[in-house]
């Protein structure tokens, strides 16, 4: 390996020198956790795994991180772990970003790339061992070895090493160096149970901490921006460069300023919008296979490769040119919360002005000038220009119908035979001409369970595939819609109430009814729309005004005549739950008679009789009606009024405990699979 990478030893050594490992606090004679390494100052990466067994109970607890020159406490900031008692730590699962306590220690941090990539091929293997192996484990000696990845697991983080090695305890956490790129590009997950080899997990898996990932590599970027000198003399970027002529090559050292110079500006507010910039830049040349998580501005660098090659400098030029203007446009725009005279904006457009000087500098080093323009006239598409608001009324955003944008829908469909409830879940994508045509629905996520999952696990289950999802897809001030299929009797399940780590009332800004538009649908709709469905929804998107049905009716017997011939402006609206007594009845003949919207009271009154404050609900329902300018505002109406009352707004307490049901049949749910879902026994 070392006569192909000439630089091998050298980049080892750096790679040594920011690999550390995890011990209890209390003293040297005490057994090491695990390995670990430095991707930013002060930040150290390693296995979530290493450190379970000791924080699951306390993740406050202080512990040691030791290195070459560095013994230091440090704490957990945070894991990817969603359940520390799980047996098994999944790979998507198994990271963890620690905090050395004080931040004057100086130490070496390794160079993390810009391609979220599964790597495949050779490798040079970093870590610590106890010493000796078969005594106490008292001190930690450092190790290393040439290994080969040469599969990769069904998770979309997973690695798994070629059986030719041997990995001993404690170098779990430790950094993988691809000596092609000259890059961290994983860390050591697990060995294999009596026999040789292990897994480990892709550093594409980053990105799902998030906000954190965000600090974390902006202060990458930073560190090595500034070209840091080891105690050898040498550089990871420097070592990484080859000769480029004439600056026809975007080399490392242009990525390296460029990332630095990208760290420096207000981060992306989401993935769509960095997606696009890349997009543009590549001439609207897709990048193979699925778009990765796009937190950062640098994320988006990464997407103008061919395999492990950079393309074209204009590409990487002319995405920069794209990135200042987006900025600068926001700064300047004088009613934009980016605008740096605005006193809440800590932000400064020299900054923008840097990129702007070293864009155009890098691109003077290039021989093919009539090529300039392609760079010096990129200008920002429509949709991504700042707008001035024209008023205080907060924007009503119309439901995507076929065509219109990504919506995501969750299927929860009931374990046949299980007692209590369970249900197992699927997650589908459906593009709506996102990302170019139209699609159908794509399966993201499943319940890999073989039990279900209870009720009230539903939002610990979901809350990483969701949340990665929306991450993706959701676009600047346009959260993407979700829609949750249920049989109708679980229509009263409190979804609009769901938060990612707990159910949450209405005054808590955290719950996904006031955050985004979200909706049920009938699951027994799976696959080809009925005819009365599809007539009375296209009859009801021609209406301009809606008046609340009120359902059932006082005083009459209740018929599916009756629900067939109602007006197409009437929207049954029911002050009881749906999933039982006469509310139940009346949610099976809209369905049955082709109703597509309906409201309903998913906590009221079981029985015949109305209390008084039945007759308000109706009364406001009207009223939410009465702003409709067109039906497919009812979401982000309701949406809207959701979030009134997290803003603690008592006179919108009344829409509450109120669901929707919005059952676009012009977008059916995937249909039913053949096979029938059963219970375990």
């Amino acid at each position: 390996m070392t006569d192909q990478h000439p630089h091998l030893d050298r980049l080892g050594a750096l790679a040594r020198a920011a690999t550390v490992h995890l011990l209890p606090a209390e003293g040297d004679a005490t057994p090491l956790w695990g390995s670990g390494f430095f991707v930013a100052p002060g930040w150290v990466l390693t296995a979530a795994h290493v450190l379970r067994p000791h924080l699951a109970r306390d993740r406050s607890l202080i512990f040691r991180v030791r290195g070459q020159g560095v013994d230091s406490e440090a704490r957990l900031v945070e894991w990817l772990l969603t359940d520390p008692a799980r047996p098994v730590v999944p790979p998507e699962q198994d990271l963890a970003l620690v905090r050395l306590v004080d931040d004057g220690v100086e130490h070496e941090c390794v160079w993390l790339g810009d391609r979220a990539v599964r790597h495949t091929g050779a490798l040079k293997v970093y870590g610590f061992r106890p010493e000796p192996p078969e005594g106490p484990r008292r001190r930690a000696v450092s190790w290393s070895v040439n290994a080969e990845i040469n599969g990769h697991d069904d998770d979309e983080y997973g690695l798994i090493f070629k059986p030719d090695n041997e990995f001993p305890s404690g170098v779990s956490g430790g950094p993988l160096l691809d000596p092609d790129t000259g890059a961290v590009v994983g860390l050591i997950k697990s060995r294999r149970t009596q026999r040789d080899g292990g897994k480990a997990v892709s550093l594409a898996a980053l990105r799902q901490f998030g906000d954190t990932y965000r600090k974390v590599m902006a202060a990458h970027d930073v560190w090595h921006g500034d070209e840091p000198v080891s105690d050898t003399g040498d550089n990871w970027v420097d070592l990484q460069s080859a000769t480029a002529a004439g600056g026809e090559l975007w080399t490392p050292a242009d990525r390296r300023t460029a990332l630095a110079l990208l760290a420096a500006l207000p981060q992306p507010p989401d993935t769509p919008t960095v997606e696009l910039l890349a997009g543009m830049a590549r001439s609207n040349y897709r990048w193979p296979g699925g778009t990765p998580e796009l937190l950062t501005w640098r994320d988006g660098c990464g997407l103008l490769y061919e395999g492990s090659h950079p393309l074209s400098p204009f590409t990487f030029l002319r995405y920069l040119r794209l990135v200042e203007e987006y900025v600068r446009a926001r700064c300047d725009n004088p009613d934009n919360p980016d605008n740096p005279d605005n006193p809440d904006n800590p932000e400064n457009t020299d900054d923008t002005r840097a990129l702007r000087d070293w864009t155009a500098k890098r691109l003077r080093r290039h021989p093919s000038r009539d090529l300039y323009a392609v760079v010096q006239e990129a200008r920002l598409p429509e949709e991504l220009r700042p707008r001035r608001e024209d008023g205080p009324e907060r924007v009503v955003i119309p439901y995507p119908g076929p065509g219109d944008g990504p919506v995501v829908a969750v299927l929860l469909d009931p374990v046949i035979g299980s007692n209590p409830t369970r249900f197992f879940w699927q997650i589908w994508l459906d593009s709506g001409g996102d990302g170019g045509g139209t699609k159908e629905p794509e399966l993201y996520a499943t319940d890999r369970s073989h039990h279900g999952a209870l009720p009230g696990e539903l939002v610990q289950a979901l809350r990483t595939p969701l949340g990665r999802l929306f991450q993706l897809k959701d676009a600047e001030r346009h959260p993407v819609p979700l829609e949750v299929a249920l049989p109708a009797e679980y229509f009263d399940t409190p979804v609009h109430k769901w938060r990612f780590d707990d159910i949450a009332e209405l005054d808590d800004a955290g719950h996904l009814g006031a955050h985004r538009r979200l909706v049920l649908r009938a699951l027994a709709r799976r696959g080809e729309p009925d005819k009365l469905w599809v007539d009375r929804w296209h009859a009801m998107a021609s209406e301009q005004q809606f008046s609340a049905w009120r359902t059932p009716e006082r005083g009459m017997s209740q018929s599916a005549r009756r629900y067939q011939e109602a007006a197409c402006g009437l929207i049954p609206v029911m002050c009881r739950p749906a999933g039982r007594g006469a509310g139940r009845a009346a949610m099976r003949l809209a369905l049955e008679s082709g109703h597509g919207v309906a409201l309903w009271h998913i906590d009221g009154h079981a029985g015949r009789a109305c209390p008084d404050a039945c007759d308000l609900l109706y009364v406001k329902v009207g009223e939410l009606f009465a702003t409709l300018e067109s039906l497919d505002e009812l979401p982000d109406r309701l949406r809207l009024v959701r979030q009134e009352i997290s803003e603690r707004q008592p006179d919108r307490l009344w829409a509450k405990p109120l669901a929707l049901l919005w059952d676009d049949p012009r977008r059916p749910l995937p249909a039913e699979e053949t096979e029938p879902v059963d219970s375990p026994l």
